[in-house]
């Protein structure tokens, strides 16, 4: 899978995603990130990228010129290595390109879950344009976005940050980013659980005289599971009642 995150403070991204599993997953090149700066495709001197609202209104709203530049370059750049990689193999009319999926961070969006961030593991080609401002000029959404996603009910200062958390959902999915493959399928939102995950227990087995419940030490996997089963629900219960409806 290929990412590519657009935004105005590339910073923001590179730290999370060049660590730990995502580090990783890159090292192992089952995924290929790159991050770029909006402003390399302003054609103004001063890399203007926002304007005033039309209508009047607080804020600044980001321009459709500079967003669509760069989709339409990134495009670009993925059809002509797809074309120069199968002409060694077949004609180059024969190709069949996937035309990358862009996405638009933004409060106004569809809400993500773990649902969404699976469907999203499958697709071979993510654009991501992080928002910023009061947003971005609607032309950019009605004619250039596939998808608005949102990460939650509440405004951050930018969609980098946003982006990061999506593309650490999307990529943890992916084969081969995880060292046991059933650790997402066991994750709390998984498409196979309604309930969150059930209490995780490591050594020492007594800690401060808290003691590690005794049915996870017994061996006795139908009565872990069980138990497991038991509790998860419990927690749902307790924290998002909202799945179990």
């Amino acid at each position: 899978m290929r990412i590519d995150i657009v935004t105005l403070f590339p910073e923001i991204c590179r730290a999370p995603l060049n660590e730990s599993i995502m580090k990783r997953a890159q090292e192992k090149r089952i995924v290929d990130v790159q991050i770029h700066n909006l402003r390399d495709w302003t054609t103004d001197k001063h890399h203007v990228v926002d304007d005033t609202p039309f209508g009047g209104g607080q804020g600044m709203v980001m321009k459709p010129e500079p967003i669509f530049a760069a989709v339409e370059d990134l495009r670009q750049q993925t059809s002509n290595f797809d074309e120069s990689r199968a002409g060694a193999q077949r004609p180059a009319f024969n190709v069949q390109l996937k035309t990358p999926k862009v996405i638009l961070m933004s409060p106004t969006g569809r809400r993500f879950d773990q649902q969404m961030a699976a469907q999203l593991s499958e697709e071979s080609h993510l654009i991501i344009i992080c928002g910023h401002y009061e947003g971005v000029d609607q032309r950019v959404i009605e004619h250039l976005i596939d998808m608005e996603i949102s990460i939650g009910d509440y405004v951050l200062t930018n969609g980098a940050i946003a982006a990061a958390v999506l593309v650490d959902a999307i990529v943890r999915l992916l084969p081969g980013t995880l060292g046991d493959e059933q650790s997402a399928v066991d994750d709390s939102f998984s498409s196979e659980h309604s309930a969150l995950e059930a209490p995780q227990y490591t050594r020492p087995a007594e800690f401060r005289g808290w003691k590690v419940p005794e049915v996870l030490l017994s061996g006795n996997h139908a009565e872990i599971a069980k138990w497991r089963k038991e509790q998860a629900i419990k927690r749902t219960r307790e924290n998002r009642p909202d799945l179990l409806r």
